[in-house]
């Protein structure tokens, strides 16, 4: 949508012609520090039934198929390309971004970079077909939820955006509820209101404010590989890839819980993904 005096600084794709977006029951992410910036305020936009997802790429063939792919299936898709994005997150809530790491026109992972020092939003990474192993590893240690490999396939992307959307949403809908009483994993027991640990014979086990949460991240998401990134969020250390402080968290939690720390069983190290707790995880009332 146009007005007069201003000129559309993203590319919109609409859907078909004459479809109308209903309004958006999904959360929205900005970035912060709004002074780095420099942007123009986005536009009026039409209503939206999904959610806002921002594609970041600078193949504008590419970034035009993406987006049309998102709005077609009831998203408001803008297309940016990597000089512009950060701008365009500031001013511009999303619900998604996909970005393309491939292309050496500009360096995506400094964007997600930049983007997790100050956003949670999820962030899917589309990489090269002769990206190495390694370069995906760093994108989901920086904080990426997923990464597609090109050439891309716009049904799994669909699919997996989804996916990460319906896990987001059920996240906020078990973070609005009240807090239960507590964990019960392989005999140990977490209680919420007094932050108490207690082993299998009911002892209390001592826990620093770190190590508590720390261990309620690993309890919140039983069985999936948690990155050293998601860690340090949950824990509020300072957010460094290559910062050893969260297996120094995670050696110190294992000694307290694990019968022998030197072969953990319950909190297992995910080579190149993180770490996993090992347990069946039961609500405590």
């Amino acid at each position: 949508m146009t007005s007069a005096g201003w000129q559309e600084p993203l590319e919109v794709a609409e859907s078909r012609k004459g479809r109308a977006f209903l309004a958006a029951p999904g959360p929205v992410h900005r970035l912060a520090n709004a002074q780095a910036f420099q942007a123009r305020p986005m536009p009026p936009e039409q209503p939206h039934r999904l959610g806002r997802v921002l594609v970041v790429d600078d193949d504008p063939r590419l970034r035009s198929r993406i987006t049309r792919c998102f709005a077609d299936h009831r998203y408001l898709a803008l297309g940016s390309s990597g000089g512009d994005a950060a701008r365009h997150l500031q001013h511009g809530p999303f619900s998604l971004v996909v970005l393309d790491v491939s292309p050496a026109a500009f360096d995506g992972l400094d964007l997600l970079r930049r983007i997790r020092a100050c956003s949670d939003v999820p962030v899917i990474l589309i990489t090269g077909q002769g990206e190495g192993a390694i370069d995906r590893v760093v994108g989901l240690e920086l904080g990426a939820d997923d990464f597609l490999c090109a050439p891309l396939d716009l049904r799994e992307l669909l699919a997996r955006a989804r996916a990460i959307l319906r896990r987001q949403q059920a996240g906020r809908r078990s973070a609005a509820a009240p807090l239960k009483g507590g964990y019960r994993f392989a005999g140990w027991e977490l209680h919420h209101r007094s932050r108490v640990l207690k082993d299998p014979a009911g002892a209390a086990v001592g826990l620093t404010r770190k190590e508590f949460a720390l261990l309620l991240a690993f309890l919140e998401a039983p069985g999936r590989p948690l990155s050293r990134a998601h860690l340090m969020r949950a824990t509020r250390m300072h957010e460094d890839v290559f910062d050893r402080s969260i297996d120094i968290q995670v050696l110190r939690l294992r000694r307290k819980i694990e019968t022998d720390p030197a072969a953990p069983r319950l909190i297992r190290t995910e080579r190149g993904l993180g770490y996993l707790l090992d347990a069946r995880v039961e609500l405590l009332f």
